[in-house]
């Protein structure tokens, strides 16, 4: 029986491989984001001359939504291959290895998530309020626009909420270990 027990655990253990394909699929997911931003970045400046403050500026945040979602799945991507598959090695004593990489557990992980979230919204809604003040005063703001707003909203309720959780679980866990 203990020889089926280790080779179960090992069975399981390794079963974090299977990520591995996951992860593989989110760099290339970020060479399809590089792509996009490279056409948005052209047709940005190919329409520069022709173009108001107004069309710039949403241009600019688009650029900057894209900027930010690359920032999420490398985020994703380190964290979650560090907590979940093996640690990156290579990373351990490089200069460029970022600050955060290997002190985000699956809590802070979380917030980050939630944390983006809330800026990608917060940039799309300030894109449709960028083109609502270019019809002018008698536009109406629409069904679209009203949903993000309550998606905005449950974001930053639901981010409220994780680091809540969170703060209660550090405390809980302390009392219980200084309880011992």
């Amino acid at each position: 029986m203990k020889k089926f027990q280790h080779f179960l655990e090992v069975f399981i253990f390794g079963a974090r491989w299977l990520l591995m394909p996951l992860y593989i699929g989110l760099v290339a997911a970020l060479v399809l984001l590089l792509w996009r931003y490279a056409q948005e970045f052209i047709h940005m400046a190919t329409h520069i001359e022709g173009s108001d403050v107004h069309e710039f500026t949403l241009s600019l945040l688009s650029l900057l939504d894209l900027v930010l979602l690359g920032n999420l799945v490398l985020i994703i991507l380190f964290a979650g291959y560090e907590n979940f598959v093996s640690k990156i090695e290579i990373a351990e004593n490089s200069t460029d290895r970022p600050s955060w990489m290997g002190t985000i557990d699956f809590s802070g992980l979380k917030l980050k998530l939630i944390g983006s979230l809330v800026a990608l919204s917060v940039i799309e809604l300030l894109k449709d309020f960028i083109e609502l003040s270019n019809l002018g005063n008698d536009a109406e703001v629409g069904q679209g626009t009203i949903w993000r707003i309550v998606l905005h909203l449950t974001f930053v309720v639901s981010g409220v909420l994780f680091a809540v959780m969170d703060r209660l679980g550090e405390v809980r866990g302390k009392n219980y270990t200084a309880g011992e």
